[in-house]
């Protein structure tokens, strides 16, 4: 179940535990402060909560991607078929639409996104970006206000925070390859960004999707198409690879209590999955 180089982090022989199935094209592991888990289905135009070992599907139409909660529990979401950003209140279960467009044009596809320590939105739009440079970045401010931080990518995916929120790390997909810059969150800016890291990527479509840091310094990023969570060091090497038993892991995130460790959706079996772990999620500012 594991290739690794250093000390392992798995804390059993066989750490995988399958939560729920049938999901279509699951994405975006979230959990709330209520303890629940909340996750897509991006071909199935819904999100889904997982609470005391029951799913809970609320149907939001479109093509919901990432997820981001907010302190007051509500569930933030990229929508690539309606080209925006949505938010979901569990309790009313009403959604509304945050933001559509950019400099005047409609969003290109967003995927994926975070909140920054100052209760900014930072989300990647990679559109159709696999052969060109075409993809880019957006943070909407506080105010509401909203503006580009990157652009020319190939396919920018999966977004995270350091603990202090002062470094963000941004996966770009389809050149199997990792960003890491100083963010400011008073201006809303990517400072220094370089490329930090390189992982092993399918010879077809995929690469790094979502990822999520974890209390050991290392960052935890699913691999699309590779069947494995890399483990990235603070150094930016790879140092471990964690099974996910199916070909296309999505994204990851941490229980904060532990319990569950390391959640993983996995989109070629359809299945919301766990990983017995010897490390924590950071504890994120928002």
């Amino acid at each position: 179940m594991m290739n690794t180089l250093s000390k392992p982090a798995i804390s059993t022989k066989d750490p995988l535990t399958t939560l729920a199935t049938g999901l279509n094209f699951p994405e975006g592991p979230a959990f709330a402060a209520d303890g629940s888990l909340w996750a897509v289905e991006l071909k199935g135009e819904s999100l889904v909560q997982y609470k005391n070992g029951k799913l809970k599907r609320f149907r939001v139409g479109g093509g919901p991607n990432g997820i981001a909660i907010d302190k007051q529990g509500a569930v933030w979401f990229c929508d690539s078929a309606q080209r925006s950003i949505r938010r979901f209140d569990p309790v009313t279960e009403k959604v509304e639409t945050i933001l559509d467009n950019i400099d005047g044009e409609p969003l290109n596809k967003p995927n994926d996104l975070a909140f920054d320590s100052a209760g900014n939105l930072v989300f990647t739009c990679p559109g159709e970006s696999r052969q060109e440079p075409t993809g880019y970045a957006v943070v909407r401010m506080h105010d509401g206000s909203a503006k580009k931080f990157t652009t020319e990518k190939y396919f920018p995916n999966g977004l995270a925070f350091s603990a202090d929120g002062k470094t963000l790390v941004l996966a770009e997909t389809y050149k199997h390859r990792l960003w890491k810059g100083n963010w400011n969150a008073a201006t809303g800016e990517w400072i220094d960004a370089a490329v930090w890291a390189t992982v092993e990527g399918p010879q077809g479509p995929g690469g790094p999707d979502g990822m999520a840091f974890g209390e050991d310094g290392n960052l935890y990023v699913a691999v699309y198409g590779t069947g494995y969570i890399h483990v990235v060091s603070p150094e930016g090497k790879v140092i471990q690879k964690i099974d996910t038993a199916g070909q296309n892991p999505t994204n990851c995130a941490f229980d904060p209590t532990g319990k569950l460790g390391l959640v993983v959706t996995e989109a070629e079996k359809g299945q919301l999955k766990t990983v017995a772990i010897n490390t924590k999620g950071i504890t994120l500012f928002n």
